[in-house]
């Protein structure tokens, strides 16, 4: 099964062991911050892609790509 491209509240909730209300309330400001960048969001949803940059400071950055050639 492929990862969708949002994630849900209770699939954080779940893999950082936290309550689901506090999975919403990151959410929450998760998506104003991307409203303040421009970005369209969904309400209980954020960009997967978003999450992991937030949570475990991972990028996907075009030198990294780069390196490996």
């Amino acid at each position: 099964m492929s990862e969708t491209v949002f994630i849900r509240a209770d699939e954080i909730a779940k893999e950082l062991g936290i309550a689901k209300q506090t999975a919403y309330r990151m959410i929450r400001i998760w998506n104003e911050q991307l409203k303040a960048k421009g970005y369209m969001t969904i309400t209980g949803r954020v960009s997967r892609q978003y999450y992991k940059e937030q949570i475990y400071g991972l990028t996907e950055r075009k030198e990294d790509t780069d390196a490996s050639v």
